[in-house]
């Protein structure tokens, strides 16, 4: 039965000045007393006579700061008790002092290694319960504010990698630029003056023919071994394969500068499938057939969407992120399986966008084999990763989370059917 301590309307009304103790024993004696000086030392007492009762106040919406438990109780002993607490997550972290009258080794290292943080002895110094209730709640409000330290330290930790990363990408693709436009410009404008030239050889060769049609055995039997015909014909076709490299290889750069948006500051107005064709272009050579497997299936799914004003670059990474986790959730799944067995059923990406409401949505999808429910409390977390050490580092997913959702005020969440693939949903602002 829960035992009525005097005045217990008055304090369950007040706010607790210093915290709320859950007292738990059998003797309604040790309950009046300690409540009492509980109270009078501005403490919030919810008092019960049994382990059970205790685990029953724990249903409630407010939880206790700390718990004094009684060992020795008929039914459900303190140790059992204690059990039941450390094993529920809800108040696993909350303080057990054990009250007890025993004075084994052997009992109190049982409650330690139940999760019991301390010892009081019957009968009870009422200063020493005092400096041992302050004492440990003191401690758990200073593991309380270094817990949340350490989160806001991972967080601003993530924002700096990956303000580094995109601020690095920048960088590395404005030298890529720099380096390859010049050698490619180069070959690019003297591609038209050896067009030029060599045309202008094949002429003076034809107006040669024109004029000597029998020349000696030797020049006949040397246009014979070199197929001059063929020669001739086929210069056009290199050169005009050449010029499609070129402007391929220009196109590429132009993509990774469109891709990292080094240039700019602050939101623009963006193109979002721009961005995305940007970054499949850099990703291509990933998603072609190799001698492992088929080539990854990419299924573009578009809609009309509308100008979105945004961090260019920074979604450009988010994009870049979540199509790779994609492709690395394909290939983890086809890892185990011959080349026959994925062509029957290959990689597949799908790519959809959106607009509803005043929202855009952009989803990313794969086949791969999905994530357990363990995994999907802890994807956005991080340097959590499921990865083989090397491939990953667990930034990925928590930095395109901190941009989508932080610096955008948008929504980064997914849908996940183990077996059957992961689908990555984006929802941006007008």
């Amino acid at each position: 039965m829960t035992v009525r301590i005097p005045d217990q309307k008055h304090f369950c009304d007040r706010q607790p000045a210093r915290g709320i103790i859950l007292l738990v024993d059998d003797n309604p004696t040790n309950l009046q007393v300690l409540s009492s000086f509980l109270d009078e030392s501005s403490f919030e007492v919810w008092a019960v006579r049994s382990g059970e009762k205790a685990l029953q106040k724990l249903n409630s919406d407010r939880l206790p700061d700390l718990i004094l438990l009684d060992v020795m109780m008929p039914g459900m002993d303190g140790f059992e008790t204690c059990q039941h607490l450390k094993n529920d997550p809800r108040s696993e972290d909350i303080p057990v002092i054990f009250m007890t009258a025993l004075s084994e080794t052997a009992e109190k290292v049982k409650g330690f290694r139940l999760g019991a943080v301390d010892y009081i002895t019957k009968p009870f110094q009422h200063e020493e319960v005092l400096v041992r209730l302050e004492h440990h709640l003191k401690l758990k409000n200073l593991t309380k504010t270094l817990i949340a330290k350490n989160v806001e330290l991972q967080k601003t930790q993530t924002q700096l990698i990956q303000a580094e990363k995109i601020a690095t990408l920048g960088q590395l693709a404005a030298g890529i630029a720099h380096e390859v436009n010049n050698p490619i410009n180069f070959i690019a404008g003297n591609l038209n003056f050896l067009e030029q030239y060599v045309w202008e050889i094949v002429d003076l060769l034809k107006l040669y023919q024109n004029y000597l049609p029998d020349p000696p055995d030797e020049i006949q039997t040397a246009i014979k071994k070199s197929n001059l015909n063929y020669l001739l014909n086929d210069i056009s076709k290199i050169i005009q394969s050449m010029q499609i490299g070129t402007d391929r290889v220009t196109e590429i750069v132009s993509s990774l500068n469109k891709f990292s948006r080094h240039r700019e500051v602050g939101k623009k107005l963006t193109n979002l499938h721009e961005g995305l064709e940007n970054t499949l272009l850099i990703l291509g050579h990933r998603l072609k057939a190799n001698a492992h497997r088929p080539a990854i299936q990419l299924i573009k799914q578009y809609g009309n969407l509308p100008l979105v004003e945004c961090y260019p670059g920074e979604i450009n990474q988010v994009f870049m992120n979540l199509i790779c986790n994609a492709i690395d959730a394909i290939e983890e799944t086809q890892k185990n399986h011959n080349f026959q067995e994925i062509a029957q059923n290959p990689g597949v990406i799908r790519i959809k966008t959106e607009v509803i409401g005043e929202q855009v949505i952009l989803r990313i999808a794969d086949n791969g084999a999905g994530i357990n429910e363990t995994e999907q409390t802890k994807i956005f977390d991080a340097f959590y990763t499921t990865k083989p050490i090397g491939k990953g580092t667990g930034l990925g997913l928590s930095i395109a989370y901190q941009i989508v959702v932080n610096n955008h005020y948008g929504k980064l969440y997914y849908h996940s059917t183990l077996g059957e693939g992961l689908e990555f949903v984006i929802e941006l602002p007008i």
